[in-house]
């Protein structure tokens, strides 16, 4: 199946009073049709200026851009106004028109591609529809709230029927519970009218919610790319490692662990939780095994494309033959991480 989006050695560079600023450097990446698919980085990654090569409002400074198999590279921005048409486009400020309407905001691109009063109106109202905003169509964007306006870029991004929405930022000016909305949202796009999905975001709690498939930046490169959950659940690069400990929430902090360690005597360790290896109750298992007491003192399990993923911090309790035994066993299928209590006055135990 051809990818909706082939990106292949593609590099930008910008001239600065510096020198050269390369803010993307040979990105190779496919986004397959029916994909939400997140593009994850820092400020300055290069995110957005990957995002602004996919849909031509940059010219790439060297490699290929290939939409829907189309290569689009070198169109002049005649063909590239043609291709476009197939392309939506959530802003972070969501850049609505506030002389017009809420359906007057919807319906502007059609009016631009000079489609029939008639036939405007019905596709407007079809969108508002779809949004759930049919009771707002008179109003206008000062009257809306945050997450109102975004369902109004939304609905204005697929007035063409676009078979590709590039999201740059959608959701970082809402707070948490309209973000849900609004991914939520996206997601129907995606699902019910089949539209591909591109991400651009510097939260990884979005990805985790929204996407399948992902790809890290740093310094105008790809770190690494592949499913949510792969990349989740083992992490190759330490930019990635900081983004799924900020969305995860599931291991204790050195201060947190130092708390821990004077409230629980016992031997502190931190077990990983992923589907394929059943870690949940493996860990149940091998505790009865091995004759060890467990209790949880932190952690915890979320979904990552619907399927479980997380961590478990427990204090374990028994004699240290056993306990040994109990996390050697555990590492044949997950990741432990003993947090050993630091030596004092020459004793201590070291491992």
């Amino acid at each position: 199946m051809t990818a909706m989006v082939t990106l292949r050695d593609v590099s930008k560079t910008f001239t600065g009073s510096s020198g050269p600023v390369h803010a993307v450097d040979g990105v190779t990446l496919d986004v397959e049709r029916g994909d939400v698919f997140g593009i994850i980085g820092y400020s300055g990654a290069g995110k957005s200026t990957l995002v602004r090569l996919i849909n031509g409002l940059e010219r790439v400074t060297g490699g290929q851009v290939l939409i829907d198999g189309q290569d689009v590279t070198d169109h002049s921005e005649r063909q590239l106004r043609s291709v476009r048409v197939g392309i939506g486009f959530i802003f972070q400020q969501f850049n609505l028109l506030n002389s017009r309407t809420v359906a007057g905001n919807v319906g502007y691109p059609l009016r631009v591609a000079g489609w029939p009063k008639e036939r405007r109106e019905a596709r407007v109202a079809e969108l508002l529809e779809f949004v759930g905003l049919v009771d707002k169509a008179r109003q206008y964007p000062d009257q809306l709230s945050g997450g109102q306006k975004q369902r109004v870029g939304i609905a204005r991004a697929l007035a063409t029927s676009p078979q590709l929405l590039l999201a740059d930022e959608a959701t970082s000016a809402l707070d948490p519970e309209t973000t849900k909305d609004v991914l939520d949202l996206l997601r129907r796009v995606n699902l019910e009218l089949g539209v591909t999905v591109v991400v651009i975001t510097h939260e990884m709690s979005v990805v985790s919610y929204l996407c399948n498939k992902v790809a890290v930046m740093e310094n105008g490169k790809v770190a690494e790319q592949g499913s949510v959950y792969d990349i989740f659940s083992a992490p190759q690069q330490e930019v990635t490692r900081r983004f799924i400990t900020s969305a995860l929430h599931d291991r204790p902090r050195p201060d947190v662990l130092e708390r821990l360690r004077e409230r629980h005597p016992g031997r502190i360790v931190t077990v990983s939780v992923r589907e394929e290896a059943g870690s949940g109750t493996l860990l149940t298992q091998q505790l009865r095994a091995h004759g060890v007491d467990g209790s949880i003192v932190y952690g915890g399990i979320t979904e990552v494309d619907s399927r479980p993923l997380g961590s478990l911090t427990l204090e374990l309790v028994g004699d240290d033959t056993s306990i040994d035994a109990l996390i050697a066993d555990l590492r044949v299928r997950t990741d432990v991480e003993e947090h050993v209590r630091p030596a004092a006055s020459g004793e201590g135990r070291s491992r």
